[in-house]
C-alpha cells in the first residue's frame, strides 16, 4: 500500500520518540553536570589556600602538586572567560542581539563563568573568577570538608557532588555543554551573525592544550583510571555526534521553515570569498550536488573512520545514516528528525563496542592510513572537517609514539608532515583543500603498516 503523507510523518514520529526514549535512559545514567548539579558553589577562594591548592610551586613528597589553583590562574584560559564579556567585541556582540550587558546576560554567563543557581551561591562566590573549579569539579559544599582532609575515598567524593572529570565521557559531557551546546545554553546562528566567533572542539587535543592541573603518577593510578589519547579522542568523537544529534532534534532549535538551526550546518560552506570555488562532490553528501548549504558533518565523518575500524559492517550502516541526513536537509523539519533519530541508534550500537575498545598499534596504524587516504582524495575539504581529521592524526601519532610503535625514521617523517598540516589549517580564511589533499597523500603513501 502506498505510504501517505500523514503515514509517513507518523512513522517518523514514532521513530523519534522512541530515539529519544531511548536516549533519554542513557542520559538518567550520565553525572549531573556541575552548573546543574544540587550543591552549593563556595568559590574559587576556598580552593586557594597555600596548603590546599595555592601553592606558587610544587610540594615534595605529596600526593598532589598542591599548585593546581595558580596553574589555572596564571595560565588557563577558563580563569579569563569572565572578562572576555567585557572587551570591545562582547559588547558590540551583546549591541547586535540588544542584550544589555554581555556579563549580565545568562546566555553569556552559562558559559563564560560559573553560573550556578543563585541560592546555590556561597558567600565567597563570583561570578568574576570565570570558569573555575567548581564549574569543572562540582559545586563543593558536601565534598570539600571531607577531601581537606583526606577522609573520603575517590568514589566518596563523586557520592557527595564532586564530577568525574577523568572519564573521557564525563570530561566530553562537561566541555561539550559549552564547546557545543545543550538544549539549555547554545550558540545559535544569531550569535554567531551578531560576532561570535565559531566553536571548535576535540577533547583529547583540547585536553592536552589545557594547562595540566595534576600528574598522572602512581598516587592518580591508584585512585583514577588512565586512558589513552586515542581513548580520550574517539569517545570524544561518540559524544560530539550524540551531543549534535540532540540538538538537532531539540524543538528549541528547529530554525525557520523546513531548514534546521542553522547553527549546525558547515560555517564554510557559505561563508568563504565567492572567487574560492573550492566545491568537490565527496561520498556522504554527493546526493545533495553544489549550491546546496550542509550541515557540519566533521565529527560524523571522524567517527565514520573509527566506525570502519571496530565493527565494519555497522561502519557502513553508521555512512549511509549519515548520508540519510544530509539527504533530509532538503526536505522537510520531520524528515529531519526521523534520519537524526535512526542515526542515533546507529550510533548508539557503535558506543557499546567504542567505550570498551582499547586501541592496538595496528587499530591506529590502519586509522591512520584510511584518513590519509580519505583525505587526499578531498573528503575532508571543508575547512571543519580538515581540522578535526589533523586533530585526529595528531592524537594517534602522539600515542603511537608514547608506545613505542614508531621507528625513529618514523617519527621524524610523521612530525614533519604534521607541520604541514598545521601550516595548511593555521588561517581558515586562506585554507586550500587541494594544499591538505597534496599533504595527505603524502602521509598516505608514508604512513607506517603494523
Amino acid at each position: 500500500m502506498p505510504q501517505t503523507p500523514a503515514l509517513g510523518s507518523v512513522r517518523s514520529l514514532i521513530v523519534v520518540l522512541a530515539w529519544l526514549s531511548g536516549s533519554a535512559t542513557a542520559q538518567s545514567e550520565a553525572p549531573t553536570l556541575p552548573q546543574y548539579g544540587g550543591d552549593s558553589h563556595l568559590g574559587v577562594v576556598t580552593c586557594a589556600g597555600s596548603t590546599c591548592h595555592g601553592a606558587t610551586r610544587p610540594f615534595q613528597n605529596a600526593a598532589i602538586n598542591q599548585n593546581e589553583f595558580v596553574i589555572w590562574q596564571r595560565k588557563d584560559k577558563h580563569a579569563r572567560a569572565y572578562k572576555v564579556l567585557l572587551n570591545d567585541q562582547s559588547k558590540r556582540i551583546a549591541r547586535n542581539l540588544g542584550l544589555k550587558a554581555a556579563h549580565e546576560a545568562k546566555i553569556c554567563l552559562d558559559c563564560h563563568s560559573d553560573n550556578a543557581a543563585e541560592d546555590l551561591r556561597g558567600k565567597r562566590f563570583q561570578l568574576a573568577d570565570g570558569v573555575g573549579c567548581e564549574a569543572c569539579h562540582g559545586g563543593s559544599k558536601r565534598y570539600l570538608g571531607p577531601h581537606v582532609s583526606g577522609e573520603n575515598t575517590r568514589q566518596q567524593n563523586l557520592d557527595v557532588g564532586m564530577y568525574p572529570t577523568e572519564t573521557p565521557e564525563s570530561r566530553a559531557l562537561l566541555c561539550l555543554s559549552c564547546h557545543l551546546g545543550t538544549d539549555d545554553k547554545f550558540a545559535t546562528h544569531r550569535i554567531m551573525g551578531a560576532g561570535h566567533p565559531r566553536i571548535s572542539f576535540e577533547l583529547d587535543t583540547f585536553t592536552e592544550l589545557q594547562p595540566a592541573h595534576y600528574k598522572i603518577d602512581e598516587d592518580y593510578r591508584k585512585r583514577k583510571q588512565v586512558f589513552s589519547g586515542v581513548q580520550v579522542w574517539a569517545i570524544g568523537q561518540l559524544i560530539a555526534v550524540e551531543k549534535f544529534l540532540k540538538l538537532l532534534a531539540s524543538p528549541k532549535y528547529r530554525g525557520i521553515g523546513p531548514w534546521p538551526e542553522l547553527a549546525f550546518y558547515d560555517c564554510h560552506a557559505c561563508h568563504h570569498p565567492m572567487s574560492d570555488r573550492r566545491w568537490r562532490p565527496r561520498e556522504l553528501t554527493r546526493a545533495l550536488g553544489p549550491g546546496v548549504v550542509r550541515l557540519n558533518d566533521a565529527n560524523f565523518l571522524i567517527l565514520s573512520q573509527i566506525a570502519g575500524r571496530l565493527a565494519p559492517d555497522l561502519g557502513e550502516r553508521f555512512k549511509r545514516a549519515v548520508e540519510d541526513l544530509h539527504k533530509a536537509t532538503i526536505k522537510d523539519q520531520a524528515s529531519v528528525q526521523a534520519a537524526a533519530a535512526r542515526l542515533g541508534e546507529v550510533t548508539a550500537n557503535l558506543r557499546g563496542i567504542l567505550v570498551q575498545h582499547s586501541f592496538s598499534a595496528a587499530d591506529m596504524k590502519a586509522m591512520l592510513q584510511v584518513m590519509a587516504s580519505e583525505g587526499a582524495s578531498g573528503e575532508y575539504n571543508d575547512y571543519g572537517a580538515a581540522e578535526q581529521a589533523v586533530m585526529a592524526m595528531a592524537a594517534i601519532k602522539d600515542v603511537l609514539e608514547q608506545t613505542g610503535s614508531l621507528t625513529g625514521g618514523e617519527k621524524a617523517e610523521l612530525t614533519v608532515l604534521m607541520s604541514r598540516l598545521y601550516a595548511v589549517l593555521e588561517d581558515p580564511d586562506k585554507y586550500r583543500p587541494e594544499q591538505l589533499s597534496t599533504v595527505l597523500q603524502t602521509l598516505a603513501d608514508r604512513t607506517p603498516r603494523s
